[in-house]
């Protein structure tokens, strides 16, 4: 019986150690008390794992620009990645998912393996919702860019991926986060950028149409209104095909991931276990 349980001791402390430690960034109005159920999730599926909510930012304070807050989740971050050699895991929700992008693209050495994107205006935001009228008060989105597309309205983190189909010229001139971080508009960095990205081994894109908040939904998995406010694909976004920062190249390897559910809403989907089980539980060993 001795040997047996000196056995499954073995066992078990190997399996602790082959878990790559999660890194949790969450989104905007959010902090680290709205992931106590996903890193519950996390540890019960995979016994020993490291789980880190990062605590910056957090609430009011995540309307802080994002070049500003992307410094601080870096060092965090850098900090967690310094002690494990084998990688790590970034699960980032909402607003985060793109403070996760540009941590990944502006980082050289980062050793993250996983990167799940939970419900994130990756191509974007542009829609009449509710955590518009918060930052907002009575404006509707076909006005937001007056507000948005100028030196002030950049100190505002939901301004920094106001994507309006109407007025891409301003976006494109005014925005001084998204069109970078994309590659729609050139700057010295977009090949340091491009590589740095293309560090990750699999991006997992987490999304559905009941969300309620992200505008248009198929913005999880890259996709974006035309000028009509029709919904172009991924595949057919002009960022994918010129494959600026690596998406296309990342498809190719067959390392990018969708996952679709519906009836969730987006305050959900980081205490829904069913999403956790069928969109995040494998792809965090």
């Amino acid at each position: 019986i001795k040997g047996g349980c000196d056995i499954f001791l073995l066992i078990f402390c190997v399996c602790i150690d082959c878990y790559k430690p999660v890194i949790i960034v969450h989104g905007i109005f959010d902090g680290p008390k709205q992931f106590r159920n996903l890193s519950k999730f996390i540890k019960e599926a995979h016994p020993g794992t490291e789980v880190t909510v990062i605590d910056l930012y957090d609430n009011l304070a995540s309307l802080q620009p994002l070049w500003k807050q992307v410094p601080d989740f870096r060092k965090a971050s850098m900090a967690i990645m310094q002690k494990a050699p084998d990688g790590v895991h970034l699960l980032c929700f909402s607003q985060g998912g793109l403070l996760c992008r540009a941590l990944l693209s502006t980082t050289p050495n980062h050793n993250v393996h996983t990167f799940i994107s939970l419900s994130s205006p990756l191509a974007g935001q542009y829609g009449d919702t509710d955590c518009l009228q918060k930052v907002f008060h009575n404006v509707l989105k076909k006005n937001v860019h007056y507000l948005c597309y100028n030196k002030l309205g950049q100190k505002v983190s939901i301004c920094d991926y106001w994507n309006d189909p109407h007025y891409r010229p301003s976006y494109l001139q005014h925005n001084i986060f998204l069109p970078l971080l994309n590659g729609e508009r050139a700057h010295r960095d977009m090949k340091a950028w491009r590589e740095n990205f293309l560090r990750i081994k699999k991006l997992v894109l987490i999304g559905g149409p009941d969300d309620g908040v992200i505008t248009p939904w198929q913005s999880s998995h890259f996709g974006f209104y035309d000028s009509n406010e029709s919904v172009v694909e991924m595949q057919n976004q002009e960022f994918y095909g010129n494959d600026t920062f690596g998406l296309k190249t990342l498809d190719a390897r067959g390392d990018v991931l969708m996952c679709l559910h519906s009836g969730v809403k987006h305050t959900t989907w980081h205490s829904n276990f069913t999403v956790f089980t069928s969109c995040m539980e494998k792809w965090l060993t």
